[in-house]
């Protein structure tokens, strides 16, 4: 019998609000062609993990309701020396949105983003006289799922989970509201399959459980050298990788994040239906 590697991948804990079964087996189901012998461990008390191949932390939802427990987490890896994928260092980078002021000093295109520490009403002035619009989006430096993401209006007060916290402030993109948000997948380096995901009318959120849709979409050379050019700035090479972007006024793309812990890969869009992604997986044992 050929040898068949075990893998955990860590899901979310049990008392996680969001659907993520159907996901879940659809990337384990890609694992499992790809030769890889899958289980599930919670990401908030996995157990021993030594007898593993590999860690993928690919459902570790809900990491941004408990920071401290996720870095606890990470460090324990970390120190173990435990094969995880994507790397622990690059896991740490990705966590913290801090990223994004790395990409634009390297003169990669990033939505524009003021980081404040404490967010009143000043702060969020001076930010917005940055950006040459009043739309403005808040979102915290460690978020997931679009958690504690809110759009502001002219005048509007600040939200009261966001006051006197540490949060990022950007211009709501127009490209939201008109094209959508455009996804990048890379398995081992290789462009693999890409959508837009399109917000409800009267929504800017494109998560599903906010009535987000998606459908595929052509990623052009520019697009998919602009997604390469941000994964270059990781600590490693990503195994996987999602790239979200959006267009500003003109059309050109910007940079929203980088999607390297436990995104939603969106296989069934995949042309190979995942393939790729198994063998990358498998390739990094």
């Amino acid at each position: 019998m050929p040898f068949q590697p075990r893998v955990a991948i860590l899901t979310p804990a049990p008392d996680y609000d969001e659907k993520w079964q159907p996901a879940f087996a659809r990337k384990a189901a890609a694992l499992t062609a790809a030769g890889l012998v899958v289980e599930s461990r919670v990401w908030t008390d996995p157990g021993d993990l030594a007898g593993f191949d590999l860690v993928l932390p690919l459902f570790a939802w809900g990491y941004q309701r408990d920071v401290a427990g996720w870095y606890a987490l990470l460090d324990r890896l970390e120190g173990e020396g435990l094969p995880v994928v994507n790397p622990v260092p690059v896991l740490r980078w990705n966590s913290d949105k801090a990223y994004l002021a790395e990409l634009a000093a390297k003169g990669v295109a990033v939505v524009p983003t003021v980081e404040v520490a404490a967010l009143d009403d000043a702060s969020l002035a001076k930010a917005t006289a940055e950006f040459g619009t009043d739309d403005i989006v808040i979102k915290p430096a460690i978020s997931g799922g679009a958690d504690g993401t809110h759009r502001i209006a002219p005048g509007a007060p600040i939200p009261g989970d966001a006051a006197g916290r540490r949060r990022l402030v950007q211009p709501l993109m127009p490209g939201i509201l008109t094209h959508g948000e455009f996804s990048i997948f890379f398995f081992a380096g290789k462009f693999s399959h890409a959508i837009v995901k399109r917000p409800a009318t009267g929504d800017f959120r494109v998560q599903e459980q906010f009535g987000g849709r998606e459908e595929p979409w052509e990623a052009n050379d520019g697009a998919q050298a602009l997604a390469a050019a941000a994964l270059a700035a990781a600590p490693a090479a990503p195994v996987y990788a999602r790239v979200d972007m959006v267009g500003d006024a003109a059309g050109a793309l910007h940079i929203m994040e980088l999607e390297l812990i436990e995104p939603s890969l969106f296989l069934h869009h995949a042309p190979d239906k995942g393939a790729a992604f198994g063998s990358a997986v498998y390739g990094a044992i």
